[in-house]
């Protein structure tokens, strides 16, 4: 039995743990959860007990950490993924991440590399709200390949950001134009999956990203295009809600274990 353990305590979160408890992850046993609200963390916890599943709420990493789990899920953010990423890897844990945007920086990227490699462990990147991975993969490796991320918001969804003013919500408009590394210094939270698409083709540097914002609009589009000399290939997905990104961990935790991957 694989022990397993979650960072960030919210939605997404409660997707694993509903998969957990209907039997849809059997090979693993949640052993602990840590939020920086506890209170998001115990009612993740009374859910388990009231299954009979005995699971710890920590306080803090080291304690999480302490349970020596097998894999550890970061539901949270690339700040939490930058602080819980080493020393997870250094505690023989393998990371399962939604905060890919935490390794547009190259440095970080390596150290990661680096340590993991040591500890005879992995870090996962999840798909979230778009896919392809493997046609985005296979097209760099041919060589020649540019790629570009496209991704369409409401204007609800950039409050909060630099681009956001009122006017957006009257007239639909490109709000960034950059590469992947900019996009993620800029929205943290917000393009993550445009750093994994790059992660997994050309790099955060060379992945081109337009964000446009429209009114009214509900939801997520995110499309990523991929060529070479031989190849075109374009992967568009539309979620009206972020949850394909909770089950996206859970379809990675049942890659891991499983004899047939897809």
């Amino acid at each position: 039995m694989n022990r397993l353990v979650i960072v960030g305590c919210g939605r997404l979160a409660e997707i694993v743990t509903d998969a957990v408890v209907r039997g849809m992850l059997p090979e693993y046993e949640l052993v602990g959860v840590y939020s920086r609200t506890l209170s998001k963390a115990e009612r993740i916890a009374r859910k388990m007990e009231r299954h009979g599943i005995c699971c710890a709420v920590c306080r803090t990493l080291e304690e999480l950490l302490s349970l020596k789990p097998d894999y550890l899920v970061e539901a949270a953010s690339p700040a939490a993924m930058r602080e819980l990423a080493l020393p997870a890897l250094e505690n023989g844990t393998s990371v399962v991440t939604l905060s890919i945007g935490a390794l547009a920086d190259a440095s970080f990227y390596e150290k990661v590399r680096q340590t993991a490699r040591a500890h005879g462990v992995r870090v996962y990147p999840v798909s979230g709200a778009t896919g392809g991975f493997d046609v985005l993969r296979t097209a760099s490796l041919m060589g020649d390949a540019s790629a570009c991320f496209f991704n369409e918001k409401g204007p609800d969804a950039l409050k909060g950001t630099p681009v956001y003013d009122e006017g957006l919500q009257q007239e639909q408009r490109v709000v960034f134009r950059g590469s992947a590394t900019e996009a993620i210094k800029l929205f943290p939270t917000k393009v993550n999956v445009s750093v994994a698409a790059s992660l997994a083709s050309v790099g955060p540097d060379r992945m081109q990203v337009c964000m446009q914002s429209t009114p009214g609009f509900v939801g997520d589009i995110q499309k990523v295009e991929i060529r070479n000399r031989q190849v075109h290939a374009v992967v568009e997905v539309y979620s009206a809600t972020s949850e394909i990104a909770g089950w996206s961990v859970v379809n990675t935790l049942i890659n891991i274990v499983s004899p047939i991957v897809f």
